[in-house]
């Protein structure tokens, strides 16, 4: 898949999540495959860029290209002016967020709650891409409310107005993340416009992602909540749709490793003290799904060290790690890898 003139290396991208797709987490994804990865939402706002949380997440050291960035906001003007200083900080492609059905976004008139107003989203598409000289993508929803599904009209202003490509969650802003996903939707937005189309929404496997893709006919597909904890979800999928076949899941030794690194560039990313409170939350991510979690969740959080949280990580390895079990047909992948 291209975006202007960047070739994906594959079709699977990272979803921009606030509080989630930090430059620690981008990293990690796309070492483990993805072929994108999206940074967090940052306010159009200038009265709010100075802020420490701005700040980090305008942060684009040493991020795998093409760097990718998030912007949110309702005034064309405020969103022009936030893409060009993205721009001069490194982003090489923008990304317009008109898929948020967060109350805190829609009630600013912001994120999906825009798709009310074609007329206004014209206005912000067309001041962003006039504003810089490289390439703008949208996150659209369906539409705004089920018996308000105008997604497709969407889509198709946003290429007369020059978006690169298109990236459409599977639901209206009034479902937030309730209902089954509207794959038909994202197969009629892909027939209606000639820009490439990433379909998102519930995908959390790779039979998932192969059943999207041929479903709904999109070019790639974007990966959000399944990634939390879960990062290697991107090499799995990637392998599963070049070679139709499962790799094995990390070991209970890569998993420890990836995730006592994960932790690691976050403390040094956001100091020892708001760092070992972010990390709380990864980690909770990457052990949900363990037998001992609710344990191992009590004792975590009330650690307040660094030195801490690796050591009660090291001791749940060494005693309690269940390994997350192998797909069918794994054992014979790596049989054929080893010939």
């Amino acid at each position: 898949m291209k975006i202007g003139s960047y070739t994906l290396s594959a079709p699977t991208i990272l979803a921009p999540m606030a509080g989630v797709t930090d430059l620690p987490f981008r990293q990690l994804c796309t070492r483990l495959g993805a072929g994108l990865a999206v940074s967090e939402m940052l306010t159009s706002n200038p009265k709010l860029w100075h802020t420490r949380k701005s700040r980090l997440r305008m942060n684009h050291a040493d991020e795998q290209e093409p760097r990718s960035v998030q912007i949110a906001g309702s005034e064309p003007e405020q969103m022009a002016g936030a893409a060009q200083l993205n721009q001069s900080l490194g982003a090489q492609i923008i990304d317009i967020n008109m898929g948020c059905p967060a109350k805190k976004v829609c009630n600013k008139a912001a994120g999906s709650a825009l798709l009310k107003d074609p007329a206004l989203v014209e206005r912000i598409l067309r001041a962003v891409v006039t504003a810089v000289d490289i390439p703008v993508t949208l996150k659209i929803r369906t539409g705004w409310a089920p018996d308000h599904r105008n997604g497709r009209a969407i889509a198709q202003l946003a290429e007369d107005a020059g978006i690169a490509a298109l990236a459409v969650h599977g639901r209206t802003r009034a479902c937030m993340f309730k209902g089954e996903v509207e794959y038909d939707t994202i197969a009629d937005i892909c027939q209606s416009v000639s820009i490439p189309v990433v379909a998102n929404g519930d995908i959390t496997s790779p039979e998932k992602a192969r059943e999207v893709l041929d479903k709904t006919g999109a070019q790639a597909i974007m990966i959000g909540r399944a990634a939390r904890g879960r990062p290697w979800i991107f090499r799995e999928i990637n392998h599963y749709l070049t070679h139709n076949e499962h790799i094995a899941p990390p070991s209970p030794e890569e998993a420890q490793t990836l995730l006592l690194s994960h932790i690691r560039v976050l403390h040094r990313f956001y100091g020892e003290q708001q760092g070992v409170r972010i990390a709380r939350k990864h980690v909770g991510w990457y052990m949900q799904s363990q037998p001992a979690y609710l344990a191992f969740r009590k004792t975590f959080n009330t650690l307040e060290t660094p030195a801490g949280q690796e050591d009660c990580i090291n001791r749940f390895f060494d005693h309690f790690f269940v390994p997350e079990p192998a797909q069918p047909g794994t054992a014979e992948a790596i049989q054929r890898l080893q010939l």
